[in-house]
């Protein structure tokens, strides 16, 4: 099969299928014809194709996996088309609870309590709810406590590819 085939075939594959998928789920798909790297080098010649053309789609990168969405610059057409999701808009005390798991990970809910110093139940059921956390296993402790870490919808929703592109919590002056 030509390089171009197999570019394109990984291209439609990932339009058809909408998650997120692995380099390595793409290769068994195509056969395992191509090396991990020659399909991380097609993926990253598409990712460029569509961001060089100011394409309607864009390819982007969670983690260890690559997901076809469309490009934000068109998403008010899109909105006029199909009705956004109603998703709640997350309260300051969600907001602290979602940063301390998202730098704590994984974290269990005790652990988030004893940093803010108040429960916190709704705010990690509003963030389970939205998708930002999952639980992430139990603790081998009296009780198995779950303990929480952000999925792949935090990241997409920060627009960040990976956990370690969370800028530093040093560059922020801590309130007294």
């Amino acid at each position: 099969m030509r390089r171009e085939d197999i570019k394109y075939i990984i291209e439609a594959v990932m339009f058809a299928y909408g998650d997120p998928i692995t380099i390595k789920e793409l290769n068994s798909i195509i056969n395992d014809e191509l090396s991990p790297k020659e399909i991380e080098i097609m993926l990253n010649d598409l990712i460029n194709e569509y961001r060089e053309k100011d394409r309607g789609l864009q390819i982007i990168k969670l983690e260890d996996k690559y997901q076809m969405c469309t490009n934000t610059k068109y998403a008010n057409f899109i909105s006029k088309i199909i009705e956004p999701q109603k998703k709640k808009s997350l309260s300051q005390a969600t907001l602290e609870t979602l940063t301390i798991i998202a730098y704590k990970q994984p974290i269990t809910k005790l652990e988030i309590e004893n940093i803010r110093g108040v429960k916190c139940d709704k705010a990690v059921s509003t963030l389970y709810e939205n998708d930002l956390i999952v639980e992430a296993g139990r603790l081998e402790k009296i009780g198995r406590p779950i303990i929480y870490k952000t999925t792949e919808e935090f990241l997409k929703t920060l627009g960040i590819e990976k956990l370690e592109d969370l800028p530093p919590l040093d560059q922020y002056k801590l309130k007294e």
